[in-house]
């Protein structure tokens, strides 16, 4: 197999060695499915990324999204970082803004605002639905929630591409400072088959509006730095309960901090639409050398 350029990109991060890590093959044509799953086996990545041409005449360019066990059909940061390695690459250009990528969860457009090292990507959320809410809306909840005092918003559970709980607690100290119960945060996520619990509370920082913690435990990971898909959930859910709110039109977050990370997000709501992204940076630029399953 010829070498194939590949990106490590930093995404949503505020400066790079903030945000969450992706690993990009830019071009996957020829590769198998076993080649891709060995791939990202290999890069132990949250997840990692395969570019293709679209098969969809409207797509600017096709993704498949790879865990180290699986492929998935969507996520937000591998979203975000694909399309950002698409532009560096010179893969596909925007058309009115904007980029369209197919994926597993059909052909979504990401809108692309400003260039250079200031250029932001946001992705459209494929639609959002609230499950259940109240804080007894699951059996195993309340553990989950042990130790932390919530907010004005109910507890939720939310889908949209990927299924998670949100909950809204009392305040910024308190979530920064939260010791979850991971044991059961990972019970209620197999129990209501979610990737597991996002947390947000409201924050008067100078530059964010919104401080979120994601435990995605299940899919087995304890904390995740830079979450777009939860956020994008947790956008869609403000929007829907608080029409009129300080929040309602977009906001920007702050994640990470608490594992040594800082990530930071916007969300933009225009009407219906969550948009909700962030920069990305390239950290490693480089020739794949990768033989056969």
């Amino acid at each position: 197999m010829q070498p194939i350029r590949y990106l490590h990109l930093d995404v949503f991060a505020a400066k790079r060695g903030g945000g969450n890590h992706l690993g990009v093959v830019t071009d996957a044509r020829g590769w198998s499915d076993a080649q891709m799953q060995r791939f990202a086996r290999w890069t132990d990545l949250v997840e990692t990324t395969f570019l293709l041409p679209p098969a969809d005449p409207k797509a600017s360019y096709k993704v498949r999204i790879f865990t180290p066990h699986k492929e998935i059909p969507f996520a937000g940061h591998p979203s975000i970082g694909s399309a950002h390695a698409v532009l560096e690459c010179g893969l596909a250009r925007p058309v009115d803004g904007l980029l369209w990528q197919e994926c597993g969860a059909g052909v979504l457009p990401i809108r692309v605002e400003g260039d250079g090292t200031d250029r932001q990507l946001l992705l459209q959320s494929p639609g959002e639905r609230v499950v259940a809410t109240g804080a007894d809306a699951h059996p195993q909840l309340a553990a989950a929630l042990g130790g932390i005092g919530l907010g004005t918003l109910p507890p939720a559970l939310v889908d949209g591409g990927r299924r998670w709980w949100l909950a809204e607690c009392a305040d910024e100290a308190g979530l920064r400072a939260w010791q979850p119960d991971h044991a059961a945060i990972g019970a209620l996520a197999r129990a209501s088959d979610s990737m597991g619990l996002c947390a947000f509370a409201r924050a008067a920082g100078a530059d964010y509006q919104l401080v979120v913690r994601a435990f995605p435990a299940g899919v087995g990971i304890v904390e995740d730095p830079a979450s777009g898909a939860a956020n994008g959930l947790i956008a869609a859910y403000i929007a829907h309960a608080e029409p009129h709110g300080t929040l309602a039109r977009g906001y920007a977050v702050s994640q990470g901090r608490e594992i040594g990370h800082d990530a930071r997000l916007v969300a933009h709501i225009d009407g219906a639409a969550i948009w909700v992204g962030g920069r990305t940076h390239t950290v490693i630029d480089g020739r794949l050398h990768w033989d056969g399953a």
